[in-house]
């Protein structure tokens, strides 16, 4: 049989057309199709050598050669599959890239056998060539294995999740202008007219259904131009919720008003301030010139709430968002028009405002007609038939049709329709949406603690986990939020959160609901009780044990009495919202043996002392553990092994890290990531920290008071992320950091006294990428830093930005990025 016979470079030649397609047109298999594109290019030269030498081989070695024919073959389908599988279908694309992957991985490991690379030397006296070939395919190989790295957001940025961050800031500035054109243009006229020009008006209302974009209108009146100049920039938007903290909101009100955003949490607001009348007492002068703060209560479910945050001041006006008329003069949000309903949903389902030529006509405008002319329903069930062929749409337009009409009881209904959006999705990620409900309502929820929880509970890799965010974002199923000051493609778990409509969460507790108690894998305070306890229907099976994998528990302050004897032999993760001062943790987390993620998060304005942190003490499977708002306690005693990722925010240390009975190293061990992020009484981090040799991602963010840092860091050999941004009374960075030879992202900005890098910085041979923005007081760098040959991107001020001209000349790949000037926005963000 001849060589020709065998392996034909027409196959190749095929791969070759299919992945140049791919690297042209397709974004997130991309990169993975460029490497297999130079892989390609390494090996069909001797692929062509092979077909014209007419050398015939032994049999053995000619099935060898017709594995890779074959291998090269499935390239070929696999190609087809990429190109066929559209850009917005991310989780699709996340498992072609990885079948890419793995075909890269078999043509090495079937070229790389010595064996293999006798039979191609021997056919074709190449040996003086080989070398140099494996050399290049062992160069492809390393950056494969770079890109696929690189998909983790916390280390390489792979994009993903980035861009879907940019689609969401498209849709809320760029699109936000569109929505105007389909229906808000006249209702935010109205409003305006009641804010801006009625002096008589102190307080007006916003309301409609769920869904009907009642918060979109207020924003948008919040951003207009005439607003923000009639007040002056003093807008203040609140969301108060289901289960608000009263208290909380009170002061932030009080203290916005006052003109003191920083009130101490034990301030007592005046109790004789509040009074909730449309027609305000007529001594009180309300709109006109006075009228120069704004205040926007969004989400209200409760009159007696809100009388408690309305004060009677001058100057001062409210927009009451509500599903409920609280207020006597209102504009009431209507259903979109048939034309307008048309033009958001084809904007979703086809990226365009009208229906393109290609499309059943009809079909369209029934399965709009079935949404119910609600921008929420529009939304998500268009970008859920987005590139389904004409068979799919049938089959959602049959479904839906089958419901109701949207009418008084439009909130089951319209959860009925949404809930035929997520029954097409794939089990996984439809059990991550309905992870989302575990959450309390209106709160952002940290990417991190999403990622960290995904991993454990459904046996999957970070990649894939935020391959299943990007999806769920693109089908409008969550929204992505980042921070005004990111950090890039290494951003931390505070700059990028999740939020949720309070339908779509609605949507996940209806799902999520079905079934007793003791028998639902998620089990769910939806919202925190009238008496700030356990529900009724937990306790009614305390004597049986509960088969939750996760539980959410929203309670008041909890004494070691309030706390019943439940069992969740099965529960992985635990996640506690309380709102108190002092907190009791239950007592069943010793009965927890296999609890992976604990999420320990206090909604009070001041510091929680947790009690029965001995239950510490069995938690042998724990990976992640979650600290916010809560008085850390000393931990002797306590050894936490399996523990991996540690995140202490807004908390007071109390030194407890440095007591010399419970050393951070003792405690644990095995940690590889760990952040404190708003710790005011953090000074210093203890030197046994530099004996966590796991360590790999170090973040110390806004610790105001930090000084120093341990001089034997540099222990910390596989380091790879340290981030220290706003700690500006840090002035020097330990020498030793130099040794730290795996480091590849070093965030420095807004140290305002830091003076300077350590000399021997060249030896950072990893480093990749240099945040320094905002640094007033480091006017120079090290001369070894012309020996980072792995740096790619630095990010400074622009009057720095000199300082790097050298490096650039040495290393012209270097990418210095002036930073632009953030604006604050606080007035129009939500807690």
């Amino acid at each position: 049989m001849a060589i020709t016979d065998i392996i034909s470079s027409d196959i190749c030649t095929d791969l070759w057309k299919m992945l140049t397609t791919i690297s042209r047109k397709t974004l997130n298999s991309r990169a993975s199709a460029e490497q297999l594109l130079t892989f390609v290019r390494d090996i069909l030269p001797t692929i062509e050598e092979i077909k014209y030498s007419g050398d015939e081989l032994p049999p053995p070695r000619q099935s060898q050669l017709d594995r890779l024919s074959e291998i090269l073959r499935s390239g070929v389908e696999l190609s087809h599959q990429v190109l066929a599988t559209s850009r917005w279908n991310v989780y699709r694309n996340f498992q072609l890239a990885k079948k890419m992957e793995s075909l890269e991985e078999s043509v090495t490991t079937f070229l790389q056998v010595p064996l293999q690379a006798y039979i191609l030397a021997d056919v074709h006296r190449l040996r003086s060539d080989m070398g140099e070939r494996f050399h290049r395919i062992d160069e492809s190989n390393r950056r494969i294995e770079r890109f696929f790295e690189s998909m983790k957001i916390g280390v390489g940025g792979g994009g993903w999740v980035e861009e879907a961050v940019r689609t969401n800031e498209e849709d809320e500035g760029s699109f936000g202008n569109f929505n105007l054109s389909i229906g808000l243009e006249f209702g935010k006229k109205k409003v305006m007219e009641m804010v801006v020009g009625r002096k008589d008006l102190c307080v007006v209302g916003i309301c409609g259904m769920g869904g009907s974009g009642k918060t979109t209108l207020a924003r948008e009146v919040c951003r207009d131009e005439e607003v923000r100049c009639h007040f002056k920039e003093r807008i203040l938007f609140l969301t108060v919720s289901q289960s608000p903290n009263v208290e909380q909101l009170r002061a932030k009100i009080w203290g916005y008003v006052m003109g003191n955003g920083n009130l101490n949490s034990n301030y007592v607001v005046p109790q004789w301030n509040p009074q909730f009348e449309c027609g305000w007492n007529t001594q009180f002068e309300c709109g006109g010139s006075q009228a120069q703060i704004l205040i926007v209560l969004d989400d209200v479910w409760s009159k007696p709430v809100l009388e408690q945050l309305v004060f009677r001041i001058p100057r001062v006006k409210y927009i009451v968002v509500s599903r409920f008329r609280f207020v006597d003069t209102i504009y009431q949000v209507e259903k979109l028009s048939e034309d307008d309903a048309l033009s958001l949903f084809c904007h979703h389902a086809f990226g365009q405002k009208s229906i393109p030529f290609a499309a059943n006509n009809n079909l369209v405008k029934q399965v709009v007609a079935e949404c119910g002319k609600l921008p929420l329903a529009l939304k998500v069930i268009g970008a859920s038939l987005r590139d389904q062929n004409e068979l799919f749409w049938l089959s959602v337009k049959t479904r839906l049709s089958q419901g109701l009409s949207i009418g008084e009881s439009y909130e089951l209904d319209l959860m009925d329709r949404m809930a035929i959006s997520t029954n097409y999705l794939p089990e996984k990620i439809k059990e991550c949406f309905l992870d989302l409900c575990s959450f309390p309502e209106d709160k952002k929820i940290p990417l991190e603690v999403l990622i960290n929880m995904w991993v454990e509970i459904h046996d999957i890799h970070e990649t894939e986990a935020y391959a299943i965010v990007v999806e769920l974002s693109n089908k409008n199923l969550l929204t992505l939020v980042k921070e005004a000051r990111a950090g890039g493609m290494y951003s931390s778990c505070f700059e990028i959160s999740v939020t949720q409509h309070d339908i779509l969460r609605d949507l996940a507790l209806y799902l999520s609901n079905h079934g007793s108690a003791n028998q639902r894998r998620r089990l769910v305070m939806s919202k925190r009780e009238d008496n700030g306890q356990l529900p009724k229907e937990w306790l009614r099976y305390a004597d049986q044990s509960f088969d939750a994998q996760i539980v959410s528990i929203h309670t008041g302050e909890m004494r070691k009495n309030d706390w019943c004897n439940l069992e969740f032999p099965k529960a992985e993760v635990l996640i506690i919202n309380f709102t108190s001062s002092e907190y009791f943790l239950p007592p069943f987390i010793k009965k927890m043996p296999n609890l992976k993620a604990l999420i320990v998060i206090n909604h009070s304005t001041s510091y929680a002392r947790l009690r029965n942190v001995s239950v510490f003490k069995n938690l042998t499977y724990l990976r992640s553990l979650w600290l916010e708002k809560v008085s850390i306690p000393k931990l002797s005693g306590i050894v936490m092994e399996s523990l991996s990722k540690l995140f202490i925010v807004l908390c007071k240390i109390n030194n407890s890290l440095n007591a010399k009975e419970s050393k951070l190293a003792d405690i644990f061990p095995n940690i590889s990531e760990l952040t404190l992020d708003h710790c005011e009484d953090l000074t210093e981090i203890p030197p046994s920290i530099c004996r966590i040799h796991s360590l790999r991602n170090l973040s110390l963010t806004n610790c105001h008071s930090l000084t120093q840092l341990p001089i034997k860091l540099g222990s910390l050999r596989s380091l790879e992320i340290l981030r220290l941004y706003a700690c500006p009374v840090l002035r020097t960075l330990p020498p030793s950091i130099s040794e730290m030879t795996r480091l590849k992202y070093i965030d420095i900005s807004q140290c305002v006294n830091l003076t300077g890098f350590p000399e021997a910085t060249g030896k950072l041979v990893s480093l990749e990428k240099i945040d320094m923005r905002e640094c007033p007081m480091i006017s120079n760098i090290p001369k070894s830093a012309l020996s980072l040959h792995s740096l790619q991107h630095v990010v400074c001020d622009e009057e720095v930005s000199w300082i790097w001209k050298e490096v650039k000349k040495v290393n012209p790949n270097v990418h210095v990025e002036v930073a632009e000037m953030q604006y604050d926005l606080d007035w129009l963000q939500t807690d």
